[in-house]
């Protein structure tokens, strides 16, 4: 019915197990096309059964392409499949695929046809060949002017990405604009950008501990307005101390060299995701039984 070549090449073009290979052959009389198909099916109903798993691992990358820039978070499970070759291969595949696309939402990127594929028929193939959750989280497409440059930044190995956009300035400036937001995670560009929420809190807490501290409640309304001004210096890239040379702010640095900052685009892999806890020992027993 069919030959220990055939499984061969079914393995070539699905990366599918050798017994996977025999079932789906078996099953389609040999027929190789047909056996493809066969372990697509198999595949989704893999992916299917880890849609509910944690994936708060993976990578950020950042691709530019003339006055474009695309930065994307793509998650696994473990860190170990996120440095693996197919899963970093796959995550530049997506980001030249967002760059080459209109998209505007991780829906949209999914439905991009690729041959005779959409990118979420390859990447229910991939969740089956590697067996973990992989899912593409987010991503932001990024313009810029021709008086403007781009700073990226990717730190860890790709664990935080960062895209400033500058105003005048150059690269350089840009770039070291890039390493002080990865460095100390701002929460906002400037001041009117911190949500109000924030803001309130934030307020709350310190009004809540001048009084504690037998402070009177107008005196402890007029001390909030000087705490809260530190509180922006901490949290407003702007307002920060550069990181170089803390005589100065961001602010300050990249307006001695002529520019100004016009955004800021911030990811750490995982950030917002409550992690799994797992006992690794049992991990492994549960594969062994499963395998």
């Amino acid at each position: 019915m069919f030959t220990a070549k055939d499984v061969k090449e079914l393995r070539e073009k699905t990366g599918a197990g050798m017994l996977d290979c025999k079932k789906a052959l078996e099953a389609c009389e040999g027929n190789i096309e047909k056996a493809c198909d066969w372990l697509r099916e198999k595949g989704i109903a893999k992916a299917a059964k880890k849609e509910s798993r944690v994936a708060a691992e993976g990578l950020c990358q950042i691709k530019v392409d003339g006055n474009t820039v695309v930065m994307l978070e793509v998650n696994s499970e473990t860190d170990f499949v996120a440095k693996n070759v197919e899963f970093t291969d796959f995550v530049d595949y997506l980001a030249d695929q967002i760059l080459a696309n209109d998209v505007s939402s991780v829906e949209d990127v999914l439905a991009i046809s690729d041959g005779d594929e959409t990118i979420g028929d390859k990447l229910v193939a991939l969740v089956a060949k590697i067996g973990e959750k992989i899912s593409l989280r987010r991503f932001e497409k990024i313009t810029k002017n021709d008086d403007e440059v781009f700073g990226t930044y990717k730190h860890m190995g790709g664990k935080i990405g960062v895209v400033v956009v500058v105003k005048g300035g150059n690269n350089e400036v840009a770039r070291d604009v890039a390493m002080q937001a990865a460095a100390m995670n701002p929460t906002a560009l400037r001041r009117n950008e911190v949500p109000a929420d924030i803001v309130e809190r934030e307020s709350h807490i310190i009004k809540e501990q001048v009084m504690a501290e037998g402070k009177p409640e107008e005196i402890a309304e007029k001390m909030v307005v000087g705490r809260l001004n530190k509180f922006y210096k901490e949290i407003c890239l702007e307002e920060q101390a550069f990181i170089r040379d803390s005589g100065l702010s961001v602010l300050d640095y990249v307006k001695n060299n002529g520019g100004e900052i016009c955004s800021m685009t911030r990811f750490a892999v995982g950030e917002g995701i409550e992690k799994r806890q797992d006992n690794f020992a049992d991990e492994v027993m549960n594969q062994i039984k499963n395998s």
